[in-house]
């Protein structure tokens, strides 16, 4: 299979342009998205209060988180189509990123609401749903299972 992907250029070409985007998201996120966190938590935060947020304010951030992530998610649904070629672990994989994104705004936004001094815990739920990790396990997990299928 790695085989495969390396003798197939359109493929590379197509995986490279999907990581493209996802590199291209992180580097305009300030632009894009909606993130008081993005400067909060570039600074020591530990020693200084979250930002306040009116009503509409969580609403905009709770809009902007998801449909950060779930951009992201999208293009690693094609990143996975693309280097395996099945529906199947496409279909999978869409439906634990619905269940993964959808856990993760809840549990971000109710930790932001019930307990603002667990800045760690938001700090590392945020950065799940800001960032494609995801992708990073998903891709080694399929491929060993293809191979162990063999």
């Amino acid at each position: 299979m790695l085989r495969d992907l390396l003798n197939d250029k359109k493929k590379i070409g197509k995986v490279l342009f999907l990581i493209l985007l996802l590199v291209l998201i992180r580097a305009f996120e300030e632009t894009i998205f909606y993130d008081p966190f993005l400067e909060y938590f570039k600074t020591e935060y530990s020693h200084i209060p979250l930002p306040k947020f009116s009503i509409p304010q969580m609403a905009k951030l709770f809009f902007s988180m998801g449909m950060r992530f779930y951009l992201n998610s999208m293009i690693s649904l094609f990143l996975l189509y693309v280097i395996f070629k099945d529906k199947q672990i496409v279909k999978f994989t869409a439906f634990i990123y619905f269940i993964l994104g959808s856990v993760l705004l809840i549990s971000f936004m109710f930790t932001l609401t019930f307990f603002p001094h667990e800045k760690m815990t938001l700090f590392y739920i945020r950065r799940f749903l800001i960032q494609p990790i995801f992708i990073l396990l998903f891709i080694p997990a399929f491929y060993y299972q293809k191979q162990f299928k063999k």
